[in-house]
């Protein structure tokens, strides 16, 4: 099968001077300086084909951001090989920049002090992009993104919502076949949130374009894509499809009554009131303990029901006990869910 991104037992070590302790530390570091080998990358192995959206996620420090460099051939590994669409990035960073786009929400690619428009018009030259084409490509992301205000506008002037729509259509420009996404909804409030989780899915789903997303926020996993990969200190921990993820972890659910009764009963083992007033309750239901069939019948047997709603708890808790789980593992363990 041809991949868009394959890793296979991809190491990186870094070798670091570390500081003696005692009496004649200066002179010590200078004559015998000791060395450190950190592991920000343990050998992790797996592959994304074309036009998936993953959502490639660890807590802070757990080797993301060095895979992601090892991915753009910024740095090299200590073993183990990558490949973006058939290249080596350490081997091939010219070609490779044809076809990826990068992202990061903490560093702008923008000209700070001029409008967005001139560093578009640079990468139409980076990219060797025709006038015709350019015009075309410039004109299409315009529209989609709605930049045209802003375009004349220097970077420095724009929100942070209006900045990242310039940097994503920057990156999309000379029409890459993966986007690298670091942190692109950072600092950014819940409408322009929303506005770029949907332009980059739909950008993918239209285009074909291939997305790796890094992100602390749990939005941008759940309504950009579709698989998520978890990674801690340098480790693989799950590789899963993003519904798979919340059938093998989620053990709880959120189960909210409403009755013609002021108020209802609900006694159960496993069974937790999180709120209750008049007419209405709302439970976490431990469902390994009580199936929720068992919860219904009772507020069926003590109540005449008006509404009842079950959800599952958020994301982002799952996400914490993924964390918690690989953090208890044995080294060499993974956990993976089918």
């Amino acid at each position: 099968m041809h991949h868009a991104i394959s890793i296979d037992n991809l190491r990186k070590h870094y070798r670091v001077k570390t500081s003696p302790e005692g009496r004649f530390i200066s002179l010590k570091g200078i004559l015998a300086p000791q060395y450190s080998t950190i592991e920000a990358v343990r050998g992790i192995s797996f592959d994304v084909a074309p036009g998936e959206r993953v959502a490639f996620i660890g807590p802070n420090g757990a080797g993301k951001s060095t895979t992601i460099k090892m991915l753009t051939g910024i740095l090299h590994p200590t073993d183990g090989n990558a490949q973006v669409y058939g290249l080596t990035p350490w081997k091939a960073r010219s070609q490779l920049s044809y076809k990826i786009g990068t992202v990061f929400g903490q560093r702008s690619q923008l000209w700070y002090h001029l409008p967005a428009e001139e560093t578009f018009n640079l990468f139409a030259a980076v990219y060797d992009l025709e006038l015709s084409q350019f015009k075309a490509r410039k004109k299409e992301l315009i529209d989609i993104f709605n930049l045209g205000p802003l375009l004349n506008k220097p970077v420095r002037q724009l929100s942070l919502g209006e900045r990242m729509k310039c940097e994503i259509a920057a990156s999309m420009l000379h029409r890459p076949q993966v986007l690298l996404l670091d942190e692109p909804s950072i600092g950014l409030d819940v409408t322009a949130k929303a506005s770029i989780r949907d332009l980059v899915r739909q950008r993918s789903e239209q285009e074909g374009t291939t997305v790796l997303l890094t992100s602390h926020d749990t939005g941008d996993m759940e309504q950009v894509c579709d698989r998520v990969i978890v990674i801690n200190h340098g480790r693989l921990l799950l590789d899963s499809p993003m519904h798979a993820v919340r059938q093998a972890y989620i053990k709880e659910k959120v189960v909210t009554i409403q009755t013609a009764e002021e108020q209802i009963l609900i006694d159960l083992p496993g069974v937790e009131v999180i709120e209750q007033r008049a007419h209405h309750i709302t439970l976490k239901v431990n469902i390994e303990i009580t199936p929720i069939e068992r919860v219904i019948l009772q507020a069926i047997e003590n109540g005449q029901l008006r509404d009842l709603t079950v959800e599952d708890p958020p994301l982002e808790d799952v996400i914490k006990k993924l964390y918690a789980d690989g953090l208890s593992l044995p080294k060499q363990e993974a956990i993976y869910a089918e």
